[in-house]
């Protein structure tokens, strides 16, 4: 072990009472405060369900699926975690139970273990140990998330390694923060504390003393109530934090702070800092809580009754709103439910359009309609990955006159499959990371909105798909005034199309909401909502104009 391991401190986050509860944004909210006192800090999510990775799990079952420059497909936590770290997340920030048990089970067959058995303690929490330390490397704090809850039985494992991790490194080199729920009973007018109490009970129970408890509450928690909490669950008085429920997440660090998180870790850690500079978080939630404005942006998908498909898209959507100093209305349009002829009233009077990622033939129809609305009414409009696919059809339909024109994933049989499988994806019979992942290279034309929304030539964006536009249709398109504005640096992949005759309409085959930061927009995202709110703008000013002329 090196001596800069030696030196990383641990600090692993579990929750408990119910899911959901906010482990993911409390980590990467610690994470910021301590990388607002100068120290270098990552963070690794162990999840305990047996997929190799979410990649091949519906959106309703897990939510977004993260990807990360070298093609991980991860956990959506990862994603809060880039958000609110300098840090950049990969293949070693998250791992499964699939993963651990698939490498411990190799090893057996290869005859690593000696001919001895193999057993949960210690081989299986030997390797989260070690996938722990790998992520851990090169950092002064590593933040480790436990996914699920306190009690689950896919969780022990793992709750067994961390508890173990602090007999290896030593007690001064690892805390537990555990994350509970203090919830308020209308009934009878006053919170209640049982829930930790047994929840804490039963981490105990696991060989685990939590040293901080985050309470998660509606409102703050007084003296008498963090002292009760204290008392039961055998904790300092001044490590039960308040954990309020907030309006804007990025609000979280400041308020963790406020309430002295960050000086009890340091504290328990034995770590000497600098004070935090939280003065840019402080800006964020100033604009996001004080907008000069307001825009509407219709998104038009197929997993819209579950936001946390979308949960980079509309993060992203709210920093494009922060970079603009207005509020960012989303309005989620079912696309399987929208009639060509008879368009919902949320997407004409929206200020833009977005068309995300998706799979599939259900709900194209809806979402090339809304592509159509956006090109003619000329509605600043963004599409991503699908939808990219989804502008071109569109535009071959309705330009080009490429009549029944589709996607071969959504129509094999269709005479005109301007968008198609890639060429190296024909022979993958595989389902779970075979699709074209991570970073990839990308040329900007220079006379293009593409070029003028990123500033610079050559960019680097994250890509999940296997569908790409057809090669043999890209003159048709350009010949018909579609732009073909960003293609990979050897000419064969279309990865950015766009109208040179309308206030803003570009889509891309990668995911630039991956990159998209509060402190740091994403530029198309910027550009985007730029345009939105130009129209809003535009579209307010125009009555006053007609009156006044009348």
């Amino acid at each position: 072990m090196s001596n800069e391991q030696n030196r990383t401190k641990f600090i692993f986050v579990t929750g408990g009472v119910v899911s959901s509860i906010g482990k993911g944004l409390a980590s990467a909210s610690i994470g910021a405060l301590l990388e607002s006192r100068g120290l270098k800090v990552t963070i690794v999510k162990m999840d305990p369900y047996i997929n190799v990775d979410p990649g091949t799990m519906s959106p309703f079952q897990h939510g977004e699926v993260f990807v990360t420059d070298d093609g991980a497909e991860t956990d959506l936590d990862l994603g809060h975690y880039e958000r609110f770290l300098s840090s950049r997340m990969s293949q070693k920030n998250n791992f499964t139970t699939g993963q651990v048990y698939d490498r411990v089970i190799a090893m057996e067959r290869r005859g690593e273990y000696l001919g001895g058995t193999v057993q949960v303690i210690p081989h299986i929490t030997d390797e989260i140990k070690r996938r722990i330390m790998e992520a851990a490397e090169g950092y002064d704090i590593c933040i480790g998330e436990v996914g699920g809850t306190v009690g689950d039985i896919e969780g022990l494992p793992f709750l067994e390694a961390i508890r173990q991790v602090r007999g290896d490194r030593g007690r001064e080199n690892v805390l537990y923060v555990h994350i509970t729920l203090v919830p308020y009973i209308g009934a009878a007018g006053e919170v209640k504390t049982k829930p930790t109490q047994h929840s804490v009970k039963e981490l105990t129970g696991l060989g685990i003393q939590p040293t901080i408890l985050l309470c998660r509450t509606d409102r703050p928690l007084d003296a008498k109530i963090k002292s009760k909490i204290a008392h039961f669950c055998n904790v300092d008085e001044n490590c039960v934090i308040t954990a309020k429920d907030v309006d804007c997440i990025y609000e979280v660090p400041c308020l963790f702070h406020e309430e002295g998180l960050d000086e009890r870790i340091v504290e328990k850690l034995n770590i000497w800092t600098g004070a935090p500079t939280l003065t840019k978080w402080a800006k964020v939630v100033q604009t996001v809580k004080h907008p000069r404005d307001t825009v509407r942006i219709a998104v038009v998908g197929k997993y819209v009754n579950l936001a946390d498909s979308y949960k980079s898209l509309y993060e992203a959507l709210v920093h494009g709103g922060i970079a603009n100093e207005c509020k960012v209305e989303v309005e989620y349009v079912d696309s399987e439910k929208i009639d060509p002829e008879d368009l919902p009233d949320g997407l004409e009077r929206a200020d833009g359009i977005l068309v995300p990622m998706g799979f599939g033939p259900r709900g194209t129809e809806g979402k090339i309609a809304a592509v159509r609305l956006a090109r003619e009414a000329r509605i600043p409009f963004l599409g991503i990955c699908f939808g990219m696919q989804m502008a071109v059809i569109e535009y071959a339909r309705h330009v080009c006159g490429l009549a029944g024109a589709n996607s071969s994933e959504v129509d094999e049989r269709t005479p005109h499959p301007v968008i198609h499988l890639m060429p190296g994806q024909r022979a993958v019979t595989k389902k779970g990371g075979t699709m074209r992942l991570g970073a990839y290279a990308c040329v900007l034309r220079e006379d293009s909105l593409a070029f003028r929304t990123y500033g610079k030539r050559k960019i680097s964006e994250r890509h999940r798909h296997r569908y790409e536009v057809n090669n043999d249709y890209r003159d048709t398109l350009e010949r018909h005034g579609l732009v073909l504005s960003g293609v990979s640096p050897d000419g064969a992949l279309v990865e950015m199309v766009e109208l040179a005759d309308h206030p803003f309409f570009l889509a891309s085959q990668f995911h630039p909401e991956f990159k998209s930061r509060p402190l740091d927009c994403h530029p198309m995202f910027r550009g985007f909502i730029k345009a939105a709110l130009q129209r809003r703008t535009e579209s307010t000013r125009t009555p006053l104009l007609s009156a006044v002329s009348r």
